[in-house]
């Protein structure tokens, strides 16, 4: 029962540098599960690259093709030349959870528009390249319900397929709560029933009916 659903995030934050006609550009790419987490990492590069007369960002916090949670910034180039061709780069590449600054410091040098949109580009790739990447698997929760004389074999089964179990409770019966990876429920349902001959119940948030 393999996880699925998953998709790439970075595993830390990562800084590289490129000089383009002596502009310096400097690329910090970071993690962010949510959009203040990404505002928070801006805010923290500003901090730390004072002096650049730049910080162009771009994000996407969350899923990479689900997420609503996405932005840029050109912060004062022209407009379209840094924040859109950054985050154009980053929904190709397929990663969530990912925050990118660009710091430039100029070099007394004009690159033009399609010099821009070129450096501010290449600097994404650059820092998604040096980047080390994680895979993030979606989580759901599962509700076991089952006998006392089961909670054993049941037990053993959700450790061969590593889900967690968040919560038990005893009462009239054994109540478990587990994490599983999204897309795996059904067969973990499955296996369920078949360890205990169809007498427990298992529920999760896509089938409510209990069994």
């Amino acid at each position: 029962m393999k996880p699925s659903h998953g998709y790439p995030i970075p595993a830390q934050s990562v800084r590289v540098e490129q000089v383009i006609k002596r502009s310096r550009f400097v690329i910090d790419v970071g993690h962010a599960v949510t959009r203040a987490a990404a505002i928070a990492f801006i805010e923290q590069v500003r901090t730390d690259q004072a002096d650049a007369r730049h910080h162009c960002w771009a994000y996407v916090a969350g899923h990479p093709d689900h997420s609503v949670e996405r932005a840029s910034s050109d912060d004062g180039e022209p407009q379209g030349t840094a924040g859109k061709p950054m985050l154009n780069v980053l929904q190709h590449k397929g990663i969530g959870e990912i925050v990118v600054v660009v710091s430039r410091y100029f070099g007394g040098i004009k690159l033009g528009a399609g010099g821009l949109v070129r450096a501010y580009s290449s600097s994404v790739q650059q820092g998604v390249d040096a980047l080390m990447l994680m895979q993030r698997i979606p989580l759901t929760t599962v509700t076991i319900r089952l006998s006392f004389a089961q909670e054993s074999q049941v037990r053993h089964l959700l450790e061969q397929v590593q889900a967690t179990i968040q919560h038990c409770d005893y009462g009239s019966e054994v109540t478990l709560i587990i994490e599983t990876s999204v897309g795996s429920e059904r067969k973990l349902k499955q296996a369920i029933l078949n360890s205990t001959q169809g007498a427990a119940r298992v529920t999760f948030p896509v089938d409510d009916a209990a069994r």
